[in-house]
């Protein structure tokens, strides 16, 4: 479990923690914030320029991008192969790590984020700064866990191997191997999924970027989990691109890993655990940052606002009902939902954070 332990989640990674020692509560220089610890008084700083200026408060693309980073960077290590996972390589390495098949659209993602994230070098090493966005782009989420962040991340060394991001075409077998690999448990990887409630994909039909993969791509919610048991019907836009299957509803887009996922003997009764469970969706989303530190707890409250709360019900899309679901969990029936009132929905793309 040492890999693991590195990258101590995927979703919030945090290898070691270097050089905090801890104080009594400190009042910082602005007057209005006090820290228990006095050196992270300056990330309170990144913190608003973040959340006003990149994210705009919203839980749009550039939030989503800036939780897709957290995964795309820290899964770049491995036992056999080395890599230093969450160390900010994906951007000081970019010119390596995004010729990377598995890494397309991080080049956008960069683009938004980069800006910020050399206004605040002096301040956040890469790794700490893609955690530290990442952990925020949650906050403007209703529905999303408030996570740990934990702060140290030396500076990357080098560019992590190339082949260790999973790919939405590749299989089960080979997606749970991948994770095995650095500790992960096929429970572990489909809660780290929950992502994939407030994504969306620019490249996978490069004609529709932005196309969302649930109804609610602004709510951290289990509505992914739902979506995704349906039977697909159509195509959001051209069909016959690689990693992608058909959805139920106009205007989302698949993944074939997720329907996948969600209907192997390995996966399928865990993917259906979380269809009406927010609860259990939000506490394993982001139970490997945990920690017996003292002193992580107060980080956490003092930087990372609470998220707004969920305030929905998990439902079928409107016009589906359980009659649409791919049963695939041999030992459960999926869960009596509700269907939303209303004509068949036509989800609207992400726009785009440079306007688009």
């Amino acid at each position: 479990m040492a890999f693991k332990k590195a990258l101590s989640s995927l979703i919030i990674a945090l290898p070691a923690v270097l050089g905090l020692v801890v104080s009594p509560r400190a009042t910082c220089p602005d007057g209005v914030n006090t820290a228990k610890n006095a050196q992270c008084c300056s990330l309170f700083q990144v913190r608003e320029d973040l959340l006003n200026n990149l994210f705009e408060n919203e839980c749009g693309d550039a939030a989503h991008g800036a939780l897709r980073l957290i995964f795309h960077d820290a899964i770049g290590i491995d036992p056999q192969a080395g890599g230093g996972g969450a160390d900010g390589s994906i951007a000081t390495f970019n010119e390596t790590e995004l010729t990377f098949h598995a890494n397309t659209g991080i080049d956008d993602v960069l683009d938004t984020l980069g800006p910020f994230l050399q206004k605040w070098s002096h301040i956040l090493t890469p790794g700490d700064f893609i955690q530290f966005a990442g952990a925020l782009s949650l906050t403007v989420c209703p529905g999303a866990p408030q996570v740990k962040f934990l702060l140290g991340r030396p500076a990357p060394k080098a560019a992590s191997p190339p082949n260790l991001v999973p790919e939405p075409f590749d299989s089960v077998q080979k997606i749970l191997a991948r994770f095995a690999s650095v500790g992960f448990s096929p429970e572990e990887v489909v809660a780290l999924l929950s992502s994939h409630s407030i994504a969306g994909a620019d490249d996978v039909d490069s004609s529709i970027p932005g196309t969302p993969f649930d109804i609610s791509p602004a709510v951290f919610d289990t509505q992914i989990f739902i979506n995704v048991q349906l039977r697909g019907t159509l195509f959001p836009g051209t069909s016959g691109n690689q990693g992608e299957v058909q959805s139920p509803v106009r205007g989302t887009l698949r993944l074939q890993s997720d329907h996948l996922l969600a209907r192997d003997s390995a996966t399928n009764c865990i993917w259906q655990s979380f269809a009406n469970n927010q609860a259990k969706m939000q506490s394993e989303f982001g139970a490997g940052s945990s920690s017996s530190r003292s002193w992580v707890r107060t980080l956490r409250n003092d930087l990372i606002p609470t998220p707004p709360p969920f305030t929905g019900t998990a439902s079928f899309p409107p016009g589906l009902s359980h009659a649409d679901v791919e049963q695939a969990c041999a030992t459960a029936a999926f869960p009596n939902l509700p269907t939303q009132p209303g004509p068949p929905l036509v989800v609207p793309p992400i726009p785009q954070a440079d306007g688009s």
